[in-house]
């Protein structure tokens, strides 16, 4: 059997299987040097690591620990850190070795009867990031999660549940404490990721107390955003982002605008999910994961917004164009940061998708239709029954063209105006060649008109 690598902890090693012939390694994720040998009859903890005088390598020492049956993991654990401890300074700790881990085990087991046992907030959340992972989590919500463990919850990685578990006023400090330091959004959002990770970790230990220990904090307020525009704020909007040097983010901001789509999704979009035939760019992992996949229907605006993209695109990245809609010199190839200095632009991102629902009312769009585009879950039982990619071909698109129109008229003053609008989106060229064909019916009619008068005479 080949070779493990876990978090190796009593209940863990419980359930790894015995071979029926020969023995296997299962290596400690946390501590280097510290593994299990597994075999038929027993399972024995080890150490192993290279011995150094005078900065040179003497040798390579194994060590046998104890067998499981008769040690604990924390125990053999921290025999191991001190073996690790002898051999990185050149001593071989054969001599007294059992003394040694007698010593050390004892002490081990008289701490665990007095201090609270069990799982710790770090192992909860090793666990907790699997079965995330299972239900196709999306990356970035994984890595918020990540975040608040390891960066806001840094000092309670060791922590056993329990323990906050049995004192939820520890918990309500900390709230409090995050606050103060981090701002009150961040202190609930970590609080939320906390109190998943119990309720998962409850589960499997039921020693851990039934009343979640975040019950006890006193959430603070959170005002919903109020960031977007309304239609007559779309027109200064429109000639800030014409002003823009790079044409990739010009397009980036007005395709936003148009198609309501979350950023870190939207940077993502590759050209292989863009379907002109079909007229619709998929989006294969929106927020909530791959689940959620959806199509966002393109009307004609959004669609010579792409293809001008797609254009500069090629021009300015052409290595990375052939992988991304939105491509970047960047370490991934595609656009990462999307945010504006507020004097150049001033909105981007999620306050687009908010001025995108803010136009849908006048523009004449329903509720359910609004949030089928933004690919927002729909409420109600009745609404469950509604296929959304049937009305993808012809009423959602429809609708988006409807959107687009509104956000479009109100641009039609400044753009006959402002010569760099025009320049953009080629609505000079295409207003001169409109002139033009008026001009030349104009003469045409007054030629016939002449010529009728002549033949009258």
């Amino acid at each position: 059997m080949a070779d493990m690598r876990i978090l190796l902890n009593d209940k863990a090693i419980e359930r790894l299987m015995s071979p029926d012939k020969g023995r296997y390694i299962v290596r400690d994720t946390e501590l280097k040097g510290f593994f299990l040998m597994v075999g038929a009859r027993k399972k024995t903890f080890m150490v192993q690591a290279d011995l150094r005088k005078l900065g040179k390598r003497v040798s390579t020492v194994r060590l046998a620990i104890g067998d499981t049956r008769e040690l604990s993991t924390r125990a053999a654990r921290s025999v191991a850190k001190e073996y690790l401890s002898q051999l990185s300074r050149g001593i071989h700790p054969k001599s007294g070795e059992k003394a040694a881990k007698a010593s050390i085990a004892s002490e081990i087991t008289n701490g665990e009867n007095s201090e609270a046992s069990g799982i710790t907030l770090k192992q909860a959340w090793a666990r907790y990031k699997i079965a995330m992972q299972r239900k196709n989590r999306s990356e970035r919500t994984i890595e918020s999660y990540r975040d608040h463990v390891e960066r806001i919850f840094k000092d309670w990685q060791e922590t056993p549940l329990k323990q906050l578990g049995d004192d939820p006023g520890q918990v309500a400090t900390k709230h409090d404490e995050i606050g103060e330091k981090h701002g009150p959004y961040i202190a609930n959002g970590s609080m939320r990721t906390f109190r998943a990770i119990y309720n998962h970790a409850r589960k499997t230990n039921r020693e851990l107390p039934a009343d979640n220990p975040v019950d006890s904090v006193d959430w603070n307020h959170e005002k919903r955003r109020d960031s977007g525009m309304g239609l007559i704020d779309l027109k200064g909007w429109f000639i800030e982002v014409a002003k823009l040097e790079n044409p990739v983010r010009r397009e980036f901001h007005l395709f936003t605008l148009l198609s309501a789509c979350r950023p870190a999704a939207l940077k993502e979009a590759k050209p292989a999910h863009l379907d002109l035939r079909r007229r619709v760019l998929h989006i294969p992992r929106p927020k909530g994961g791959a689940d959620r996949a959806f199509d966002i229907p393109l009307s004609r605006e959004m669609i010579c917004c792409l293809l001008r993209c797609i254009r500069f695109g090629r021009q300015m990245h052409p290595y990375e164009a052939n992988d991304w809609l939105f491509p970047a010199d960047s370490a991934t190839g595609h656009l990462v940061e999307h945010k504006e200095d507020r004097a150049t632009l001033s909105k981007w991102g999620n306050e687009l998708r908010q001025t995108y629902r803010t136009v849908a009312t006048p523009a004449g769009v329903s509720e359910l239709d609004a949030r089928m585009l933004m690919n927002h879950s729909v409420p109600g039982v009745n609404s469950g029954y509604i296929t959304r990619h049937k009305l993808l071909e012809d009423h959602l698109r429809a609708q988006q063209q409807a959107i687009s129109d509104t956000m479009f008229s109100v641009f039609r003053n400044p753009l006959n105006e402002n010569r760099e609008i025009q320049d953009w989106l080629g609505i000079g060229a295409a207003r001169r060649q409109l002139l033009r064909a008026k001009e030349d019916a104009r003469r045409s009619e007054m030629n016939e008109l002449t010529r009728t008068r002549r033949r009258a005479a």
